[in-house]
């Protein structure tokens, strides 16, 4: 006895094209092609996700280092006087602290 599967590969065909909606030429409309852009599409969003924070980090670092020439500082020299003084603030938290508040910034610098 042959076991027919009519029903779930059309489900899980449909759910791939529906996925797929707005892919261009036939990467929206045939299944096969569907597929495979769909599975590339979640490798490279799941590799983005990872390289977002790299991102992120880069752009805290900048914000922090325009802050610190505003105050007369290099970014190396402030962040090395913040780990000898034990002073426990990430990147983020000062990247805001500098574009937000530039004066509680300034306050950090000078008790350095």
């Amino acid at each position: 006895m042959r076991v027919k599967t009519g029903k779930v590969t059309k489900r899980r065909h449909k759910k791939v094209l529906k996925a797929t909606k707005g892919y261009r030429m036939t990467k929206s409309k045939l299944y096969k092609v569907a597929h495979e852009a769909y599975m590339h599409a979640g490798q490279y969003s799941y590799n983005d996700r990872k390289k977002r924070a790299g991102d992120m980090r880069r752009l805290w670092i900048t914000k922090i280092n325009a802050a610190c020439k505003n105050n007369d500082m290099k970014y190396s020299h402030f962040i090395n006087k913040l780990s000898l003084k034990k002073i426990e603030l990430n990147r983020k938290v000062l990247a805001d602290i500098a574009m937000n508040n530039p004066e509680i910034f300034t306050f950090i610098v000078k008790s350095l």
